[in-house]
């Protein structure tokens, strides 16, 4: 109770501060990332992602979609369980098969939080009955289209293929009935595969996204803010500007005597660039880009088992002990996932640890992802390098055939 009664307040303050200008972290739940797989790979997906969390690592993955329909599900939980994270997402491949459409729906929210600014009654006394809870809740719909490009210099070749893929994203953030806001934005991804190489671009916020607050006080609580020195304010914008992700990862092949058994290695290494000025701690800094570094790592056995790690979350920060507040040590989050695929159904755990002293704190994350296949085919990874050698000795025999 005591913990959310100060989230409240630090919320409650929060809001009635914001200024009409470009502010960092805005909307910052879209950057959390979906899917127990890519958080596994510390968020390392821009230029591998080829399902349908592609929605939020990048939109030109969901062209790697190759059952007729894949369902995404995702529940997770951060500080000690008071802030819930949901995802729901789905993907299907238009009937002309030219290219394939996506929809999601993220919730990140704080529920159940006490509202203690009419508990003093005009006499000082103080009523608990008059404590009400709301939520704090932050919600985006997004709608992602991608598709193949076609050259004529690559055509009736395997081992090369782009796409393109873009997000049209509506954002809804409210905190009870005290403030909401309505925003919209467009992303835009592209990747492409040469051979064993991938690489990928997640530009996000390509127009510049506002977000518009409105907020709506009673009489008692504007007299509460004119008390406490507190200005008071009726609509007020935040500003996300352009954000870029650059991607490149490789497929290594691992034979085996068997040739039943197949298995690969896949490593991708990403840099997340924005372009909001100088944030604190950030390993690098150039003045209006910050960028975070990101690596990520996968291996895959028979599409039956997966094991994932990563590093990310790279900062300079100040030590604990140092009372003089000049010492600094490098605070990074190391990941670490696992995944099995049964049939249709895709089930992805992933374990993530901040790298803070004395008290580490930890996340955990698990997903689901549903293929279904109105013809009863099996699903199978795509754009693995094990797939592109099967594609092309099926090319073989069929060029042979004719």
């Amino acid at each position: 109770m005591f913990k959310k009664i100060v989230l409240f307040t630090a919320c409650f303050f929060a809001l009635i501060n914001i200024n009409a200008q470009t502010r960092k972290y805005a909307n910052e739940f879209l950057n959390i990332g979906v899917g127990a797989r890519g958080l596994g790979m510390s968020g390392a997906q821009a230029a591998t992602v080829n399902d349908v969390t592609s929605t939020f690592w990048n939109p030109a993955g969901l062209i790697g979609i190759n059952s007729d329909f894949q369902i995404g599900l995702m529940h997770s939980e951060y500080f000690g369980g008071i802030s819930k994270y949901d995802y729901l997402g789905t993907a299907f491949p238009m009937k002309n098969k030219k290219g394939v459409i996506g929809l999601s729906l993220v919730r990140l929210a704080v529920d159940d939080i006490p509202n203690t600014l009419n508990i003093i009654q005009p006499d000082g006394t103080v009523d608990y009955s008059r404590i009400k809870s709301i939520s704090s809740a932050d919600y985006a719909g997004v709608i992602t289209y991608a598709q193949k490009l076609k050259y004529k210099r690559f055509e009736g070749r395997d081992d090369v293929q782009m796409n393109i893929g873009g997000n049209l994203k509506i954002i809804h953030r409210n905190v009870g009935e005290l403030a909401n806001a309505w925003g919209a934005g467009i992303d835009f991804g592209f990747q492409a595969r040469l051979k064993k190489w991938k690489l990928g671009i997640n530009a996000k916020d390509i127009t510049t996204t506002y977000t518009i607050w409105n907020f709506s006080f009673t009489d008692k609580e504007k007299q509460i803010l004119a008390q406490t020195g507190n200005e008071i304010v009726s609509k007020s914008t935040e500003v996300n500007t352009p954000r870029v992700v650059l991607g490149a990862g490789r497929y290594f092949p691992i034979q085996f005597r068997d040739s039943s058994k197949k298995a690969y290695l896949l490593a991708e290494a990403n840099l997340d660039i924005t372009t909001d000025g100088k944030r604190y701690g950030n390993m690098v800094n150039i003045n209006p880009f910050s960028i975070d570094p990101k690596m990520g790592l996968e291996f895959g056995y028979n599409n039956l088992f997966f094991i994932r790690s990563g590093i990310g979350g790279f900062q300079r920060v100040l030590k604990d002990e140092d009372t003089t507040n000049t010492q600094k040590r490098t605070m990074f989050q190391p990941t670490f996932g696992v995944g099995i695929k049964i049939n249709q159904i895709a089930i992805d755990y992933a374990f993530s640890s901040l790298n803070v002293e004395n008290n580490p704190i930890y996340s955990h994350f698990i997903s689901l992802k549903l293929n279904i296949n109105k013809k009863g085919a099996n699903y199978v990874t795509p754009n693995t390098d094990i797939d592109y050698r099967a594609n092309k000795s099926n090319r073989k025999v069929k060029n042979s055939n004719q």
